[in-house]
């Protein structure tokens, strides 16, 4: 299923190139998945419950999946847009699109992603599909970069090109909106939705080296109307050196700002919660909180 023109944001071919390119010295530059994929692990320790059979879509460097293995998920299945993350997986694995998953329905009790999904050009799409692949009170829990991730990096950028070339391109990818987030998994179909954020502050010596790992991990940009061709050295500089200028920390360093966004959101199942209907409370809230109940209208205290 590919994504309307309209909401082609991203160049895929692109994406599944970085990813192929930074597959293959994943283990210098894979901190940021390490340090998500726990921190997602840790959510999931929240929930109490076992899951037998789970989906890590977006596998890259197994950092999740091995985190499921040990929390004692039975069958993990990791699925990766790029075959070199696919084939070095410790256990079962594919190369798979998260725009189109290969997966029949009810095939997972948990779909977790980490890091992966902010590249999908339709993500109320994705989720529909992801949610079909969960049982009934199946669980997705997923972390994706957020749109204020890189802001530092976006303003040097901006402002560099704007002095250098005379003009704006499209240099660092838009990402997905916390106030968005948990209406995408509502209208996905998914039962008591839940998104939040967090940002993680990263130090760096100069911005030359966040966009040499931004590469390496394959993070680089990729959207559909970028400017085609290398981008000029000296805007590139000039970008390093506004940098620097307005983001350096007192430690000398310079500083980096990822949001991420994790999402939580249940396949519905009739066993789960559901809000009362109105009037078929049993308890009055009155007598919980020892007060008086006036009727509508009618004036509280002495007359």
């Amino acid at each position: 299923m590919s994504a309307p023109d309209s909401l082609l944001v991203f160049d895929r071919t692109t994406v599944r190139r970085h990813r192929e390119r930074a597959s293959r010295q994943w283990t210098t530059r894979n901190f940021l998945k390490d340090e998500v994929a726990g921190r997602l692990a840790e959510r999931l320790d929240d929930v109490r419950r076992p899951f037998a059979r789970a989906l890590d879509l977006g596998c890259h460097g197994d950092e999740l999946g091995r985190r499921l293995v040990a929390r004692g998920t039975e069958w993990v299945v990791r699925a990766d847009l790029a075959l070199g993350f696919a084939r070095a997986a410790d256990g079962p694995a594919l190369v798979a699109d998260e725009e189109a998953l290969p997966f029949a329905p009810a095939s997972f009790d948990l779909v977790a992603s980490a890091l992966d999904l902010h590249w999908v050009n339709d993500l109320p799409g994705a989720l529909i599909q992801i949610r079909r692949i969960l049982r009934p009170d199946g669980l997705l829990c997923a972390a994706l970069l957020g749109g204020a991730s890189l802001w530092q990096l976006r303003a040097a950028l901006t402002q560099a090109e704007s002095e250098i070339e005379g003009g704006l391109s499209a240099r660092v990818s838009p990402f997905a909106d916390l106030r968005d987030a948990a209406g995408l998994l509502q209208r996905a179909g998914f039962a008591l939705p839940v998104a939040d954020s967090e940002t993680i502050d990263v130090e760096y010596p100069d911005a030359l080296a966040l966009m040499r790992d931004l590469t390496g991990m394959g993070e680089s940009n990729a959207i559909v109307a970028r400017r085609r061709g290398f981008a000029r050295r000296a805007t590139l500089l000039r970008a390093a050196e506004i940098y620097g200028e307005r983001f350096r920390l007192p430690s000398g360093r310079l500083a980096a700002s990822f949001e991420v966004i994790y999402l939580h959101g249940w396949s519905p199942d009739a066993t789960q919660p559901r809000p009362l209907r109105p009037g078929a409370a049993r308890a009055r809230l009155a007598d919980a909180l020892g007060a008086i109940e006036h009727g509508a209208g009618e004036r509280a205290g002495p007359a």
